[in-house]
């Protein structure tokens, strides 16, 4: 920790992620957009990155469960009819989705209701963890999202998920704007393209913490056991 004009800021990793204060934001773990029977896999886009990351991130989940962190489950959503779309959101998905869509409208995905708006089987929440629903890139605009951290006493949120460039850093940038510490868990992020994950990456390590998430948790681990040599 160092003293900023007055201000005390977090520097070291155990400082950053105490459970007391942090919450696990997984963003968008659903069948859509990783799974091979989903929209996206259904076109073809190469969803194998995500072989890498899932195992990661239910590592991170696992360790965030057992040492009390605050589980934030933060599910994409589209309402039929394109109900939540504005015409500039239906041109940023044109536009996003090029590639993959060709001549095909835009795409349509995580619509309530539809396989593939559920979170994929190893991050269903538990009964008491929180979801929030988003209806654009970032899991704090025009959600409750903000209100739930500061409710619950949040400084710091660990960001795991996909896609690495479009939801993750969105997410990461507005928590940042909110007030808050970001760790990004870079081997429990995942995108569907390779070079631009790889640009995400560089620019949120200059601009956040970025720790992998086993390092994330073992300093769970430390507090943990710093608390019970303290209590003995």
């Amino acid at each position: 920790m160092i003293n900023v004009d007055g201000k005390a800021v977090f520097t070291e990793l155990t400082e950053l992620v105490d459970p007391a204060h942090t919450a696990l934001l997984l963003v968008d773990m659903q069948r859509d957009f990783i799974e091979p029977d989903g929209v996206f896999g259904e076109l073809g886009i190469d969803l194998s990155m995500y072989a890498g990351t899932r195992p990661c991130l239910a590592d991170l989940l696992a360790a965030a469960r057992h040492h009390g962190v605050l589980v934030v489950h933060i599910q994409n959503t589209a309402l039929p009819r394109r109900m939540s779309d504005s015409p500039a959101q239906i041109r940023f998905n044109l536009r996003m989705h090029d590639t993959a869509r060709g001549e095909a409208p835009a795409l349509q995905y995580t619509v309530p209701g539809t396989p593939g708006h559920d979170f994929v089987p190893e991050f269903r929440p538990e009964p008491e963890e929180l979801v929030v629903r988003k209806y654009r890139s970032s899991g704090f605009w025009g959600t409750n999202l903000d209100l739930l951290l500061r409710s619950n006493g949040i400084d710091t949120v660990v960001v795991g998920g996909c896609t690495t460039e479009g939801c993750v850093e969105s997410t990461a940038r507005d928590a940042m704007f909110s007030g808050y510490y970001v760790v990004v868990a870079e081997d429990c992020v995942g995108s569907d393209d390779q070079e631009q994950h790889d640009a995400s990456m560089l620019l949120m390590r200059h601009r956040f913490d970025v720790a992998a998430g086993s390092d994330i948790g073992q300093a769970w681990e430390k507090l943990q056991m710093s608390e019970i040599e303290e209590r003995s």
